[in-house]
């Protein structure tokens, strides 16, 4: 049983939904843990407007959810005795810049940034995630791939 919050990246909340992907079975024992009070996984604000992009984008992913379906796979997600939505951190802005400085990304990964800066500002400092190598160069947060146990 884990001590301290652990973040859930979007990736772990997509493949959640879609069985025939090869990772929804990690995702599957990870919020089965989330139904229990007490488990201590974590997701943000942007992490829940990165999910309906994805969820609902036909580009993004082969059977797209219109969107009160999407909302309602939102709430389902927040209504986990195991999960806590983070607060935005009221210095994000300062954190983020602070980290950009310290590792100048570019482009896309700003938003990963951003994600470790609100983890951060909140005491959070482990994440799982498929995309291990977005959050690598990252010392400062410690990345951990969703596995069947």
């Amino acid at each position: 049983m884990p001590t301290e919050l652990v973040m859930l990246d979007t990736n772990v909340l997509v493949y959640s939904l879609y069985e025939d992907a090869p990772q929804h079975r990690a995702v599957f024992h990870l919020l089965d843990r989330a139904q229990t009070e007490g488990s201590l996984f974590c997701v943000s604000p942007q992490v829940f407007a990165e999910f309906y992009s994805v969820i609902t984008n036909p580009r993004r992913v082969s059977s797209p959810f219109a969107p009160h379906e999407a909302l309602r796979e939102l709430d389902n997600v927040r209504a986990l005795p195991g999960m806590t939505v983070l607060p935005v951190p009221l210095d994000l802005v300062d954190r983020w810049a602070e980290l950009v400085r310290r590792y100048p990304v570019t482009g896309r990964k700003v938003f990963d940034l951003q994600l470790v800066a609100t983890m951060l500002g909140n005491g959070v400092k482990k994440m799982y995630t498929f995309n291990v190598a977005d959050f690598e160069p990252f010392p400062d947060i410690q990345v951990l791939l969703p596995e069947v146990s």
